[in-house]
């Protein structure tokens, strides 16, 4: 009787590795080189954003555990008389960097935009210069322009009007004052560019055709300079706002939000809640605010200029 053998076991081969000219490892190519990104968005901006969500929910010394108080921080910064403050103070700050930097930032692109300026280059780096200062340095060469008894505005007043020496930081309105001034200050000339790029890609023929038909300076400022830069304004306004609404160093270092609490912003609203009070649960119900107001009034700017209706229709 014939014995019986049994079949050979299969070879099991190992799986292939993809090659790298597979279609998968091809198609993983791209999504390598654009992971850094991905990376420090989630690190820097989304983690801390849904960390600062989870932490206005809570009441945080900084040091031990958290205690969970709900929306408890919403309703205490609603109540807050200090932070009514601060966001009117703020109000003023965007109101003064839209409504007044950017159309004197349009105007002296303008000028300079002239055919025939002398010294053109000269002009644009000087009114480009603030911003290559730091805020810090340039808030502290403007507490001595504004101090009272020694400062060089009240100098130069007493010199040329011959009144008496103005309490721009000690006083509740002239301290506000005197911050506008400084934004407008650094804030015109790094519009300027933006303004002057725009500028020379406005063709030429449209001024030659206004002329023709009769169109002087102002006019073809108002018809053609202004309506060919409503993208750029668009641009500068939103970023201007974006800007004066997170604004921080120049009233902390010029009047320390003082006197009282008259110039105080929301950002610096949220370092004393969170850096002088160790509130830290408060401080980031008031930077949730601050960002949900900042991104609403943002799409209302969007829409205000029509960005993005051109590529809807």
């Amino acid at each position: 009787m014939a014995q019986l053998t049994r079949p050979a076991p299969e070879r099991v081969l190992p799986r292939a590795k993809p090659r790298r000219n597979s279609r998968q490892y091809r198609a993983a190519i791209p999504y390598l080189f654009i992971s850094p990104f991905y990376i420090l968005y989630v690190l820097f901006l989304l983690g801390p954003t849904v960390y600062a969500i989870w932490l206005s929910l809570h009441e945080w010394a900084g040091i031990g555990p958290s205690r969970w108080v709900g929306f408890s921080n919403y309703t205490r910064l609603f109540r807050d008389t200090a932070f009514h403050q601060a966001v009117i103070n703020t109000l003023w700050y965007v109101g003064a960097s839209v409504f007044i930097v950017t159309p004197l930032a349009l105007i002296v692109a303008s000028a300079l935009n002239t055919r025939g300026l002398r010294g053109r280059d000269i002009f644009r780096m000087a009114y480009f210069a603030p911003m290559v200062l730091s805020p810090v340095v340039v808030s502290l060469i403007f507490t001595i322009i504004f101090d009272q008894n020694f400062g060089l505005l009240n100098a130069a007043l007493r010199g040329l009007i011959g009144i008496k020496p103005v309490n721009w930081l000690g006083s509740p309105t002239w301290a506000k004052v005197a911050i506008i001034l400084l934004l407008i200050w650094r804030w015109t000339g790094y519009l300027v560019i933006y303004f002057l790029a725009g500028l020379q890609a406005v063709p030429r023929e449209l001024y030659e055709a206004a002329e023709i038909d009769g169109a002087g300076p102002l006019r073809k400022f108002r018809e053609v300079t202004v309506p060919m830069l409503k993208p750029v304004t668009a641009f500068v306004s939103i970023t201007v706002f974006i800007g004066a609404a997170q604004i921080f160093e120049e009233p902390y270092i010029l009047t320390k939000g003082g006197p009282g609490q008259s110039t105080m912003s929301i950002a610096h609203f949220i370092y004393r809640a969170a850096f002088l009070r160790e509130d830290f649960g408060y401080a980031a119900a008031a930077g949730v605010l601050l960002f949900i107001v900042v991104f609403v009034l943002t799409r209302v700017l969007a829409h205000f200029f029509g960005v993005g209706r051109e590529e809807r229709a």
